[in-house]
C-alpha cells in the first residue's frame, strides 16, 4: 500500500525529472524497485495522476502558447481545404501546429512497442544503461548545438525527427524532454526555441500515453487514505514540476546541458551496477 512518504517522494521525482532532460519514467521506475512499490492498479492510478499534474504546469507556464494553437488549428484545417499546402501560405501560428502534428504522428507505433517497454521498466539494470545513452546523447547535442546556424523553427523534416527521438523516449531513462530537446538542437532550433517545442510537444505525448489507462484508473477504487496520499504527491509534482520547467529556461538561456548529461550517466552506472 502507498505511504504518504513515498507519495511525497514519487511526486518530487516526477516533478523535477519530467521536465529536466533526466528522465522521469526512469528515475520513478528506480524509486519503485528502491520501495519494493510491485505493479498494481493502484499505482497504476498514482503514476497517471502525477503525469497529470505536471501537465497542468505546461498550462500554467505556456497558456497564452497553447490557447493560440487552437483557433490556429482550425484556421490551417481551412487552408487546406482550399488547397494551400504551402508552408509559406501559413502564419507562423499555424505552422507551429503543423509541426507539433507531425512531431507527434511516430507515437503511434507505441502502442506496439507496450510488452517490451513494460519488460525493460522491471530491469533495473536496463533503465539504467538507457539513462547513461540519455547522457551521451544530451552531452553530443549540446556539444554540436553549439556549431552551425541555429534557427527558431523547425522544418517538417526536422519535426519528424524529434518526433522519432520521443519515439525512443518511451523506454523508461531515455527522456522525453532531453531527447526531443536534443533532437531540436540536432535539427537545427536555437536552445530556448527547442525547450519550448519540447515542452508544448509534451502535452499530445502525456495524454496519448495515459488515454487508454484513465478508464481503468477512474474504476479503481480508492481509500481515503490513498486519496490523500494521491493529492500530496500530485501537489509536489505540480510545484516542484513549475520549479523545474523554469529552471530549465533560465539555464537554456544562460548556459549548456552538460551538468545533466554528467548526471545521467553517474545514476545510470549506479543503477547498472547495483541494480
Amino acid at each position: 500500500m502507498l505511504t504518504l512518504l513515498e507519495a511525497i517522494i514519487c511526486g518530487i521525482i516526477q516533478g523535477l525529472t519530467e521536465f529536466l532532460p533526466v528522465s522521469s519514467s526512469g528515475h520513478l521506475a528506480l524509486a519503485h524497485a528502491l520501495f519494493g512499490m510491485e505493479s498494481s492498479e493502484s499505482y497504476l492510478t498514482f503514476d497517471i495522476l502525477l503525469h497529470l499534474a505536471t501537465l497542468f504546469v505546461v498550462f500554467v507556464v505556456y497558456y497564452k502558447e497553447i490557447f493560440s494553437l487552437v483557433p490556429a488549428f482550425f484556421t490551417m484545417i481551412g487552408k487546406v481545404f482550399r488547397r494551400k499546402f504551402s508552408l509559406s501560405e501559413y502564419t507562423k501560428t499555424e505552422r507551429c501546429v503543423i509541426l507539433l502534428i507531425i512531431a507527434t504522428l511516430p507515437l503511434v507505433a507505441a502502442f506496439w512497442l507496450e510488452d517490451v517497454v513494460a519488460a525493460v521498466t522491471a530491469y533495473t539494470r536496463a533503465v539504467g544503461i538507457i539513462l547513461i545513452a540519455n547522457g551521451i546523447l544530451l552531452f553530443v547535442s549540446d556539444r554540436l548545438a553549439r556549431k552551425g546556424e541555429r534557427r527558431e523553427e523547425l522544418s517538417p523534416g526536422g519535426a519528424l525527427g524529434v518526433g522519432l527521438f520521443q519515439l525512443l523516449a518511451v523506454f523508461p531513462g531515455l527522456s522525453r524532454s532531453g531527447s526531443t530537446i536534443s533532437g531540436g538542437l540536432l535539427f537545427g532550433l536555437d536552445r530556448k526555441e527547442a525547450v519550448k517545442f519540447s515542452f508544448v510537444l509534451s502535452i499530445p505525448a502525456i495524454l496519448g500515453a495515459n488515454l487508454f489507462n484513465i478508464p481503468e484508473a477512474l474504476g479503481t477504487e480508492i481509500s481515503k487514505n490513498e486519496l490523500s496520499c494521491y493529492l500530496a504527491g500530485m501537489f509536489c509534482a505540480m510545484i516542484c514540476g513549475f520549479a523545474a520547467m523554469k529552471l530549465l529556461l533560465y539555464i537554456s538561456e544562460k548556459s549548456k546541458f552538460g551538468f545533466f548529461s554528467y548526471y545521467c550517466i553517474a545514476v545510470g552506472i549506479l543503477a547498472a551496477v547495483f541494480g
